[in-house]
């Protein structure tokens, strides 16, 4: 993996997992469940904890919420599952967290919206409250602002001063600086009224892709708090997972951001599960973390006229993901595995070679075979109907030959 000089953080601990620039960059989501539904939030959780994420945050809204969070804490656990759960409040998280110590108790941080925690008041009562409650149970707080419901004192106040200015700013800069300033000022609250400054994680959502960098690159310049990273209300599909990327990619290359997460709108009946893996593949594709072997394949042209390459390269896809889970625990180093799935002789054969495992298959007209090379060198030659089951069986092999149990018996062999 590449080098990326990260901006330097401070660290927080989140239960068993640890934010800031000394550790890579940690993926979480959010589930989408009724939160007092307690079968179908641990379900989701887990589901997500599987899929990969180091954190999963639940909206704790109401009191049934708030008194089914030990519950489905206390579930993961019997299933194995360790995640931390953050719990996301809003408006009434003063009152929720007052009222259900358990709640206060199990959850491993609290999100605070500072623009939605004093609606209409004139003081910060329970925005104090709330980070009081964080400091008794020892709990780290994420101050999220977010543009969708900032601060509207703040925001009018720097609106009115700009106003009066000889030389005021554009309206859009005084919104970024104006969420720069929430984040700052209520990171600076929280300190006095007990948190410390590796209890602290700061973010501030938007839904533009160069509102989110320009908004982030000043706040990492004027603060060494660890930063949570992410458009808010990112979208749905293509729009969504492209807009995150373009967003995030700048920011992370930058050595800016040291948690992240995609929120995507799930396709009617899709898998939440899904802004996991696509947060994953933006820190892959930008080198920075690896999570599961990678697949080259080509988008096909007038020489790959069968589909076979293409069904070939979601079928090896999708054996990846499905053993990932296992493969994890007894292969370390996995995650590393580059393969190639190719659909023609032009650059099949030379993109197999890149790959510690690649496949070329045959194009129009090209000779009914397929050949696989293994570290760049020509291994075998596949033809007939079984290539799909004889080409798993090979990447089985290698990943048990070259890591884990595996890699090492190899290596003691080789010694002798």
């Amino acid at each position: 993996m590449a080098e990326i000089h990260r901006r330097k953080s401070v660290t927080v601990k989140i239960g068993s997992v640890r934010v800031g620039w000394e550790v890579p960059v940690v993926v979480q989501s959010m589930t989408n469940t009724d939160t007092a539904d307690i079968a179908s939030t641990i379900d989701q959780v887990e589901a997500l904890a599987l899929a990969g994420s180091e954190i999963v945050r639940v909206t704790v809204n109401n009191e049934a919420a708030a008194a089914a969070v030990p519950h489905i804490v206390e579930g993961l656990d019997k299933r194995g599952i360790r995640v931390p759960i953050v719990g996301d409040f809003h408006y009434n998280g003063h009152l929720l967290l007052t009222k259900f110590p358990a709640c206060a108790e199990t959850l491993a941080k609290y999100r605070i919206n500072p623009g939605n925690v004093s609606i209409g008041r004139k003081d910060d009562d329970n925005f104090r409250t709330m980070v009081e409650v964080a400091v008794q149970h020892q709990k780290p707080v994420r101050i999220g602002v977010n543009w969708g419901s900032l601060d509207q004192a703040l925001l009018t106040r720097m609106m009115d001063q700009n106003s009066k200015s000889a030389t005021p700013l554009p309206a859009r800069e005084v919104m970024m600086e104006a969420m720069v300033v929430s984040a700052l000022d209520n990171a600076a609250a929280a300190e006095r009224y007990g948190l410390r400054r590796d209890q602290i994680i700061l973010s501030a959502k938007v839904s533009g892709v160069r509102d989110l960098i320009d908004v982030y690159t000043n706040l990492a310049a004027r603060c060494d708090h660890a930063l949570h990273l992410g458009l808010t209300e990112a979208g749905m599909g293509s729009k969504g997972v492209v807009a995150s990327a373009a967003g995030l990619a700048p920011l992370l290359l930058s050595g800016i951001g040291d948690t992240i997460r995609v929120s995507l709108t799930p396709a009617p009946g899709g898998a939440r599960t899904e802004e996991v893996h696509v947060a994953q593949q933006i820190l892959q594709s930008l080198g920075i973390r690896s999570f599961m072997p990678q697949v080259t394949s080509c988008p096909g042209c007038g020489r790959t006229t069968s589909t076979y390459f293409q069904e070939l390269a979601e079928q090896i896809q999708n054996y990846l993901r499905n053993s990932m889970p296992e493969w994890r625990k007894q292969y370390p180093g996995v995650e590393e595995l580059k393969l190639a799935v190719m659909g023609c002789v032009v650059n099949g054969p030379g993109e197999s070679k890149h790959a510690n495992l690649g496949i070329s298959l045959p194009g129009t007209f090209e000779e009914p075979k397929a050949p696989v090379y293994v570290d760049g060198k020509l291994y075998t030659t596949l033809r007939g109907d079984n290539i799909v089951a004889e080409f798993k069986q090979i990447l089985d092999n290698y990943v048990v030959t070259h890591y884990g149990q595996g890699s090492m018996q190899a290596e003691l062999l080789q010694a002798r």
